[in-house]
């Protein structure tokens, strides 16, 4: 399951770094006014990072193990 997780979080980064960046390219170079969008370049790479790392943390989160539910519902 892990691998898996792996693999997903790799394959859903990759292709919201393209969707992001290949237009993002595509205007900087065909537009006159893409040139100002270069100022925003650094914020989408690090939104991407900042992605990158959410995904890493939810691939590498461990499983509950069985029989332990996620709210604590013994009376005290």
């Amino acid at each position: 399951m892990s691998r898996l997780r792996l693999v997903l979080a790799v394959g859903l980064w990759f292709l919201a770094a393209l969707g992001v960046v290949l237009p993002l390219v595509w205007l900087i170079n065909n537009r006159d006014w893409g040139v100002g969008l270069m100022l925003l370049v650094p914020f989408v790479v690090y939104g991407l990072m900042r992605l990158g790392r959410l995904l890493e943390a939810w691939a590498n989160k461990a499983p509950l193990p069985s029989g332990i539910s996620g709210s604590d519902s013994t009376p005290r």
